[in-house]
């Protein structure tokens, strides 16, 4: 057994240096779902362990856990009004540490389906601020909060479960010579990504593991840093490039602390940026319009171009997982992997915590299962929007139904009624957003404006 000193309960499993009375919570994954997640168990009454395989310090730098902190992170206006609900004042507190805020249309070059969407004020933020300066921000707000312990590092091994549900789970902690402990738990939530072992654990308990739906897009991306002369993209914050079916390659430029600007190129189905300079340069001037190579043109590379690979958007059904044990929670990428070029990840993570907060606010007892078709719910609309708009570019492997069709086609119109009317772009990016649902675009009012502009 490791002796290095740790809080112990009488059975010789860790535990919670507070946990004497009262429910007791472990978070696997110390990322942003994770301390989402504390914060909202730490606020009503739980003391809650968070549970990570990296040594976390205050330092404001990509994790070794979170690899994609080294590329552009949005933060969708839906989920920054879910992190204002829970950490009020967080935007102001991101502005001050450096990170521009603007106006998602106002301040943005945006162009979706090669249509270029009207600059006007939409009404929702735009938040330059770079993933780890987000994660660090939240998890100081996260640990000065009362309850809330952060283990030492660790690898979570599997669950332990009586016939009332999950009451802990088994770690090793990443010191040589360490072996098995336990950590009491009324309450696991999962939170470890979308390589999440969940599955296989609840098959090692004898349960089932869920249904898995999948679209299969083999995305690569690469991204460089840049100082910007200030003149170059006319004041905006960010230039947005997505792609088409004739051209499935996209990129985004955006201004985030300390004036650097983060340039992330991206490509579908095997079609993927090059590292070298020359490669990197001539893959953002295959994109149109040349907002993105004009600015880089001028722009004075800060360091080299490193690369990520997303595989698929993943989606795990744990609501209709029939014998779901009690005590448990799935959230963030452990239960959905969004295709990152949507930016959606950290948002609906953000989402699934406020709904976390409200379903667990009343006095009944909540089951395991009630929360996961809420957390399902929170997913419904951006997986639709995602893999929507994943499965019109050829090369990319899913279902594709009458339905998503249908959608996808008007979805293109609005775009392009988007690049003349600034009711209609408005419209749009509240929806891609995720601050109105994609019924918000079939509103009569819309609907004759779409048809209006064509």
């Amino acid at each position: 057994m490791d002796t290095t000193p740790s809080p112990t309960g009488a059975t010789g499993t860790l535990a919670h240096p507070d946990h004497a009375d009262g429910r007791h919570a472990v978070v696997l994954g110390g990322s942003i779902a994770g301390l989402l997640a504390a914060r909202v168990l730490a606020g009503r009454g739980d003391r809650v362990t968070i549970v990570d395989r990296d040594e976390i310090g205050p330092d404001i730098r990509p994790r070794r856990g979170a690899p994609q902190g080294h590329h552009v992170h949005a933060i969708l206006a839906g989920g920054q009004q879910a992190l204002e609900e829970l950490f009020p004042g967080l935007t102001e507190q991101l502005a001050a540490r450096g990170a521009p805020v603007g106006d998602m249309l106002a301040d943005a070059h945006v162009v979706f389906g090669g249509n270029r969407l009207c600059r006007t004020r939409s009404g929702l933020p735009l938040v330059g601020a770079s993933r780890p300066l987000l994660e660090s921000t939240v998890r100081e707000r996260v640990l000065a909060m009362d309850g809330i312990h952060l283990a030492p590092p660790a690898d979570v091994v599997g669950l332990r479960s009586t016939t009332r549900g999950i009451d802990g789970v088994r770690i090793v902690r990443r010191l040589a010579g360490s072996t098995g402990e336990a950590i009491d738990a009324d309450l696991v939530v999962d939170t470890t990504g979308r390589t999440s072992r969940l599955p296989s654990w609840l098959e090692e308990l004898g349960g089932a593991a869920p249904p898995v739906e999948e679209v299969r897009v083999d995305i690569g991306y690469a991204t460089r840093r840049y100082r910007v002369p200030p003149d170059v993209v006319g004041g905006a914050l960010a230039v947005v490039i997505g792609p088409t079916p004739e051209r499935p390659r996209g990129g985004v430029l955006a201004r985030l602390e300390d004036d650097v600007w983060m340039a992330t190129l991206y490509g579908y189905a095997g079609d993927h940026p090059p590292l070298d300079p020359t490669g990197f340069e001539a893959f953002a001037a295959s994109l149109e319009p040349a907002d993105l190579t004009t600015a880089l043109a001028e722009s004075t590379p800060i360091d080299e171009a490193v690369r990520h690979r997303f595989p698929a958007n993943v989606r795990r059904r744990y609501e209709d997982v029939r014998d779901l044990p009690g005590g448990l929670v799935v959230m963030g990428d452990a239960l959905s992997s969004f295709n990152p070029v949507y930016g959606q990840g950290m948002a609906v993570a953000a989402l699934q915590a406020v709904a976390l907060r409200r379903r667990l606010s009343g006095r009944d007892r909540v089951g395991s299962r009630t929360i996961a078709r809420a957390m399902a719910r929170t997913i419904r609309a951006p997986w639709e929007l995602a893999t929507g708009a994943d499965l019109t570019i050829p090369g990319v492997v899913g279902r594709r139904s009458r339905r998503q069709r249908m959608a996808a086609r008007w979805a293109a119109r609005v775009q392009t009624a988007g690049t003349v009317d600034p009711a209609v772009a408005r419209a749009f990016v509240h929806v891609t957003g995720l601050v109105d649902r994609p019924e918000a675009l079939i509103r009569p009012s819309t609907v004759r404006r779409v048809m209006s502009a064509a």
